[in-house]
């Protein structure tokens, strides 16, 4: 088995990751340009505060007290940043798809980059699916480092052929 076919899964597996977090983004994105008209972020304010969610309740109120405090113009530099990400996203999903060299360490740097933002959000706003998110990407940078750092292309050396 050569270094080439040795991970293809996980690789593929990490960038079905990232095509998700991009389609993610670009639906935020999409939400945020059409809420630049001031009639649409009315109407969203005023459904999310008539929303009956008992589960999520304090939920819906940050989001509805975040949403006036922004305000219609703030929404669309949101959408902006969702689609900056989005295209980092996608840059390292289609990189690791197609098993490129690049894409690795530019993961690597990205992912990595975001770590910390992670740990001080799991502190401050403890939650699990952000706990979770933080262990998928801490194990996404060290497949990636372990990845990257393996020997590329060549003939791979066994140890009896380096005692011959």
């Amino acid at each position: 088995m050569t270094s080439d076919t040795k991970h293809p899964a996980g690789l593929r597996i990490i960038a079905v990751y990232k095509a998700v977090k991009t389609v993610g983004l670009i639906l935020i994105a999409s939400a945020a340009f059409h809420l630049d008209r001031e009639d649409s972020f009315r109407q969203l304010v005023q459904w999310l505060e008539h929303l009956q969610l008992t589960d999520s309740n304090d939920l819906r109120w940050s989001l509805v007290h975040l949403l006036q405090q922004m305000g219609p113009a703030k929404v669309e530099a949101v959408g902006i940043v969702a689609l900056i990400y989005a295209a980092i996203f996608a840059t390292e999903g289609i990189g690791l798809w197609m098993r490129k060299h690049w894409a690795e360490w530019f993961t690597v740097i990205a992912t990595g980059s975001l770590v910390p933002v992670e740990i001080y959000e799991c502190i401050v706003r403890f939650g699990w699916l952000k706990v979770a998110i933080l262990v998928a990407n801490v194990l996404i940078v060290v497949y990636l480092v372990r990845l990257a750092l393996r020997p590329r292309g060549g003939v791979a050396v066994t140890p009896a052929a380096q005692a011959g």
